[in-house]
C-alpha cells in the first residue's frame, strides 16, 4: 500500500510518499519560519497564502522523488484539523480534487492521531501504549488503544508546553521558535541559578500547568539588571527553565504511567511524540523514567516530531487499513479534539 500525505495545518507546507512497509519514499517539508520570524510568532493569512503558493509543487515534487505517478497511489491523506482553518483548508482543498480527479480512497487525518500513531511508523509499538503529546498547542497524556481509540488521561490547564517554550525566548530575546533556541542557550547556562516553580509536581492526577512557569520567568527577567540581558544571564534563565519544564513534565508522565499501567498491566511502551519530543534533555529525562518502570521510551527521530507529511500518511494508511475512509464533503475543522477521531467506518 502506497500514500500521499498532505500537511498544512500550520507554518510548514509538507508532501510525503509512505508505504505500508513503513518506507518514506519522500518527505517534503516547506518551513516558513523566516516569514513569520519578524512576528514572533506564526501569521495565519500569510501561512495560509504560502500554503496555497507551495502545495502543488511539493505534491509534484513527493512524488518525483518517490518514483512514483499519482495514478498509482492507493489513498490520498490529508491534516483535516486541528489548526490554522485557512492552511488546513488548502491542504483540505488539494486532496479532495486529487482523490476526485484520481478516483482514490480520501482520508481525512486529525493531525493529533498522526502524532500519536508516528512511533508506528519507525518501530514495532503494539497498542496499547501510553503517549505523551508535547507541541506548540497541546500537551496531553494519553492512552493510545488502537486506531480511532484514544483515552486522555491528563492535558494541560492552562498553556501548553510548546508555547511556554516560544513565549519564553521571546522574554529572552531569542529566534522563533523557541524551543530549539532555549535548548541551545541552555547548553552553556547554569540550571540551579533560578528556582523556577514545578506547577503540580506531586499532586494527584496527570493534568499540566506552564503558565506560573511562565510568570515566574517573565517576574525575574524584570528583576535582571535594566538593559540588554547578558549572555550568561539568558543562558542561566533558559537552563533553569528547561530544567523546570523537565522535572514538570517527568512527574506527571510518572503519574500517567502509574494510571496507565493500572488498565493495562501488560502493556509497557511509553511514546513521545510532537514539535517539543526534539528536546535532547527531555527525552533523556522520559527514557530514564521509563526504563525504572520498565518501560521501553519510543520517539520518532526529530525530522518526525515537527510537522510533516510522512506522519499523515502514516495515519492514512493505518485508517486505510482499516476500512476508514471520508468523502469528499468532509469540512475542515480548526478544532478536533482526539477524543472524536472515529475508529469505525462510516
Amino acid at each position: 500500500m502506497i500514500v500521499l500525505g498532505i500537511e498544512t495545518s500550520c507554518d510548514e507546507t509538507a508532501a510525503a510518499v509512505v508505504t505500508s512497509a513503513r518506507e518514506i519514499r519522500a518527505n517534503r517539508v516547506l518551513s516558513q519560519l523566516a516569514e513569520h520570524a519578524p512576528y514572533g510568532g506564526v501569521v495565519p493569512e500569510i501561512a495560509a497564502r504560502s500554503h496555497l503558493d507551495h502545495i502543488d509543487r511539493l505534491v509534484a515534487e513527493a512524488a518525483e522523488e518517490a518514483g512514483v505517478e499519482l495514478s498509482a497511489l492507493d489513498g490520498i491523506a490529508v491534516t483535516g484539523g486541528p489548526g490554522l482553518i485557512g492552511g488546513v483548508i488548502v491542504g483540505a482543498i488539494t486532496a479532495k480534487t486529487l482523490a476526485q480527479v484520481l478516483d482514490k480512497p480520501l482520508i481525512n487525518v486529525n493531525h493529533l492521531e498522526a502524532h500519536a500513531l508516528s512511533a508506528r511508523l519507525v518501530a514495532e509499538v503494539p497498542f496499547p501504549y501510553l503517549l505523551l503529546l508535547v507541541t506548540g498547542g497541546h500537551c496531553q497524556l494519553v492512552s493510545v488503544e488502537g486506531v480511532g481509540r484514544y483515552k486522555v488521561l491528563g492535558t494541560t490547564l492552562d498553556d501548553a508546553i510548546g508555547e511556554a517554550f516560544d513565549k519564553t525566548a521571546k522574554m529572552l530575546g531569542l529566534a522563533y521558535p523557541g524551543g530549539p533556541a532555549i535548548e541551545a542557550a541552555a547548553l552553556e547556562g547554569d540550571a540551579r541559578r533560578f528556582a523556577f516553580p514545578r506547577p503540580l509536581l506531586g499532586r494527584p492526577g496527570c493534568d499540566f500547568s506552564f503558565s506560573g512557569l511562565k510568570t515566574a520567568v517573565a517576574r525575574t527577567v524584570d528583576r535582571l539588571p535594566p538593559g540588554a540581558l547578558g549572555r550568561q544571564d539568558i543562558a542561566d534563565v533558559a537552563a533553569s527553565f528547561q530544567a523546570a519544564v523537565t522535572d514538570t513534565v517527568r512527574d506527571r508522565t510518572r503519574a500517567g504511567i502509574g494510571t496507565f499501567a493500572a488498565a493495562h498491566p501488560k502493556a509497557r511502551h511509553l511514546v513521545v511524540a510532537g514539535g517539543v519530543a526534539a528536546n535532547a534533555a527531555l527525552r533523556q529525562a522520559l527514557d530514564d523514567l521509563a526504563g525504572a518502570a520498565g518501560f521501553t521510551l519510543t520517539a520518532p527521530p526529530p525530522a518526525l516530531c515537527t510537522d510533516n507529511a510522512a506522519m499523515v500518511a502514516w495515519a492514512g494508511i493505518e485508517r486505510l487499513g482499516r476500512g476508514l475512509t471520508d468523502g469528499l464533503d468532509f469540512a475542515p475543522r480548526p478544532r478536533w479534539p482526539l477524543g472524536e477521531v472515529r475508529a469505525e467506518p462510516t
